[in-house]
């Protein structure tokens, strides 16, 4: 069936041009035009005209034929060889087959709401800027891989040439070379006696029309060629079209190919076939422990960077040792560490602090983020990296001028990222729920529905990154989509408010799979202590503190050391603090060890001064301060004793601190006043900071007010382009009606507004805008005063009012 057997009223009235064709759709048709194709919107055209001028340049119609799918841009390719204007029976005679004729209409009915085609079904035109993109051309050989045609390829022989081939091709001789050209097209167009024509060939001459068919149509020849050559020139099969250079006539290859524009046809997306298939309950459990680990991951990253992160590069960005410093810390891999962090960026979690030594920090809305329970806090992750542009499987590559693409630096986006995350997401959750893919069937998918080689090699990288990510993020789980995931999913052009609900699905549904922070761990005899699941926040910070982290994973285990107990007194504990905060939060018995060896390391805590001279160490114990000076290790700190209990450095409090803990001492620092100075870790934040927009891959979707505006202006301009005017008076300057703006005297154009106040009469008006720009509009007076006119604007919709020094003439409509 047809589109227009679908559609009867398309055969109303034939359509004369692509500006008529629009003027006949209705106002849904305009806004799937303008959706599909949002670059036509900017700016809003004046009438249907420019719409349809805009529709043909070059630029947007590239853009709309990149964005088709595989076989709609074989159809029109089918169009592009085809006699202009085609019937749709003869278009299905180029991409014959049984799917093609049930997906042909609607592939038609694309082109034609795309604005790429026009015209009945017994008369379709592409545009012609299409037209010359896929037509054949000795510079851009065709996609169907067919030649010029008769007339085209003969354009340059001479009228002796033309007659010598229709003669050597059976035909009778004619008396010009249009006669001519059309007596052979009509041969290699005639099956029938093409077939006898081919009999006669030699079997060397067939196989060069073989090598030829399905492209590129073009051959080289030498000045003396070969016989089975010298037939087929003879005859027209192969035609010159420079020196040295032949080609297979298009209606010659047709008769050849079975008259298939084609070698081969693919109306149907291929499917997406699954890899694996696993329980619902098992992808939701498994993606929501990845969830929590992402969770983890972020905060780990962050915390390493809570006194300031690595130095941001001149030209910005991570250096590489900084990721491969943060891969180490993170316990994980380069690329990995890349997308964590580049996460947290898009979150807005971390940004530039701004400074004069610029670092990389935490923002404050990180310590927001962390006050949030666990699922709000994934789900704003998730919905950062959905619409996000920045793309971390860039880093470490090389962009246009072979530099090297760094983590949190330019040229990491990419505007198709979020269109081919949401549709690698979509694909995966038009599979049964537990079904995780194949990812090569993904990325056929994804290049059938955007064949166009430019963006193929980005798109099936962006796929392949959008797989793994979703999987570090918690989307998916063993490679299906989970529950939560596919709550998230929806249409790139909603408003926030639809995200806004989305997002607290997503929230509703994971929440339940996160663990329950714990208040306890378990303490071990060989100074360990075993967190079996996430800790409540309190208790996570001050065992950092407390402890180091000696492993990762369903359980965290952390171990106790002189250095961390050390840190934790340094912090302002007492030694009484940390015993009452281990016995309040252990499921076990304190363990003997662990409690001398926080007694041991109190004992010795503070038990050396340290303050500045350029700095001094003081003990009340004198030998202490003899066998420090007996340590031949304690040299660089180039010490001299200045009384019994006090000892002199040349070198920093801060370095004698560290040199004095190198050679197994406990020295504390102490203030001006003698005390001892408490040191805490100071947390650096940048100032208040917006996370990153995303590139838009072209213009902005427009949303539904935005059409609505636009389509109503745009019929209003058309109307005051088409309306029907009465002729002027012969004084005044006449005007065309064909775009351009009337011209009237100031005179006259006050005296026709306030007749037609009076009257009530619709004028039609050219007006000039405080920026230089031109329009006509068709306005209804309501009141003119002091050198403005009020005005009902059929253009806008509404009532405005215009210095009548920028109306340059006023024209009234007729009746009709």
């Amino acid at each position: 069936m047809s589109p227009n057997e679908q559609n009867p009223a398309a055969t109303t009235t034939a359509p004369r041009s692509l500006a008529e064709a629009l003027r006949a759709r209705d106002d849904a048709s305009l806004a799937r035009l303008l959706r599909a194709r949002p670059d036509l919107l900017g700016p809003v055209p004046n009438d249907l005209t420019q719409l349809a001028t805009r529709a043909g340049t070059r630029a947007s119609v590239i853009r709309a034929l990149d964005r088709l799918d595989r076989f709609t841009q074989q159809v029109a390719q089918a169009l592009a060889v085809a006699p202009e204007p085609a019937t749709y029976d003869a278009l299905l005679g180029l991409l014959p087959g049984e799917h093609t004729a049930r997906a042909l209409p609607g592939a038609v009915t694309t082109l034609r709401e795309q604005a790429l085609l026009w015209g009945g079904d017994d008369q379709l035109r592409l545009v012609r800027t299409a037209r010359e993109l896929l037509a054949p051309a000795p510079q851009h050989p065709s996609p169907t891989g067919l030649g010029p045609t008769v007339a085209e390829a003969t354009a340059g022989l001479s009228p002796t040439r033309l007659q010598e081939i229709v003669a050597a091709a059976g035909l009778q001789s004619t008396h010009d070379g249009v006669s001519a050209v059309a007596a052979l097209t009509g041969l290699f167009a005639d099956g029938t006696r093409m077939s006898a024509l081919l009999d006669e060939a030699p079997a060397q001459s067939i196989d060069v029309l073989n090598r030829l068919l399905w492209g590129p149509p073009y051959g080289q020849v030498t000045a003396q060629p070969a016989a089975h050559l010298r037939w087929l020139l003879d005859r027209g099969l192969l035609l010159p079209t420079a020196p040295g250079t032949v080609v297979l006539p298009r209606e010659a290859a047709l008769h050849l190919r079975g008259g298939r524009a084609h070698r081969e046809l693919e109306p149907v997306a291929p499917d997406v076939r699954e890899k694996a298939t696993h329980r619902p309950q098992v992808v939701d459990a498994t993606a929501a422990a990845q969830a929590y680990t992402a969770l983890a991951t972020v905060e780990e990253l962050l915390k390493d960077w809570d006194e300031g992160g690595p130095t941001v590069l001149r030209a910005g960005g991570l250096s590489v040792r900084d990721l491969k410093r943060t891969a180490t810390a993170l316990d994980s891999t380069e690329p990995q560490a890349a997308f964590w962090v580049e996460l947290a960026y898009a979150a807005g979690l971390l940004a530039p602090d701004g400074e004069a030594d610029e670092r990389y920090a935490a923002t404050p809305a990180y310590d927001e983020w962390l006050k949030r329970p666990p699922a709000e806090r994934w789900t704003r992750l998730a919905a950062a990296w959905l619409p996000a542009t920045r793309t971390a499987g860039l880093v470490g590559g090389r962009d246009s001028k072979d530099r090297t693409l760094s983590a949190l630096g330019p040229h990491l986006d990419r505007s198709a990222a979020p269109e081919v995350r949401h549709r690698v997401l979509a694909l995966l959750a038009g599979l049964p729920e537990g079904a995780a893919p194949d990812p090569e069937s993904i990325v056929a998918r994804l290049t059938w529905e955007r064949p166009s080689p430019a963006a193929r090699d980005l798109r099936t990288r962006l796929a392949q990154w959008t797989l793994s990510d979703a999987e570090f993020l918690g989307v998916t789980g063993r490679g299906a989509l989970s529950a939560h995931g596919r709550a998230l999913l929806m249409e790139q052009d909603l408003g926030p408010a639809e995200r806004a609900a989305a997002t607290a699905r997503a929230e509703k549904l994971i929440a339940p799979l996160l663990p329950e922070p714990l208040d306890h761990v378990l303490l071990q005899a060989d100074l360990t202590a075993v967190a079996p699941g996430p800790l409540v926040r309190p208790l996570a910070d001050a065992l950092s503190v407390l402890a180091d982290v000696e492993s990762k994973g369903g359980a965290t285990v952390y171990r106790f050391t002189p250095g961390s107990v050390r840190r934790a007194l340094d912090a302002g504990r007492t030694a009484s603090d940390l015993h009452v905060f281990l016995t309040e939060h252990s499921r076990t018995p304190v363990p003997q060890p662990l409690t001398y060896l926080i007694d041991d390391v109190a004992r010795r805590h503070g038990h050396l001064r340290i303050g500045a001279a350029s700095a001094y160490v003081r003990c009340d114990d004198d030998a202490v301060m003899s066998e420090i000076l007996a340590d031949k290790r304690s040299a660089p700190l180039r010490l001299r004793r200045l009384a019994p209990t006090v000892l002199a450095a040349q070198v920093d409090p801060g370095s004698l601190l560290e040199g004095l803990r190198s050679m197994g001492f406990a020295p504390a620092a102490e203030t001006s006043d003698g005390d001892v100075l408490i040191t805490r870790a100071h947390a650096h934040r940048t100032p208040p900071r917006t996370p990153p927009e995303p590139v838009p891959d072209g213009p902005a979707l427009p949303d539904g007010t935005l059409l609505d505006a636009a389509i109503r202006a745009i019929r209003a301009g058309d109307v005051a382009a088409t309306a029907p005017r009465k002729d002027p008076p012969k004084t005044a300057p006449a005007h065309s009606g064909t775009g351009e703006l009337p011209r009237t005297a100031a005179a006259e154009t006050l005296a026709t507004m306030q007749a037609a106040v009076l009257t009530g009469d619709t004028l039609w008006i050219g007006y000039v805008n405080a920026e230089g720009a031109a329009s006509q509009r068709v306005i209804a007076p309501i009141r003119v005063e002091g050198g403005f006119v009020t005005a009902y604007d059929h253009t806008a919709d509404e009532v405005r009012t215009y210095p009548l020094h920028r109306v340059t003439g006023v024209a009234e409509l007729s009746d009709s």
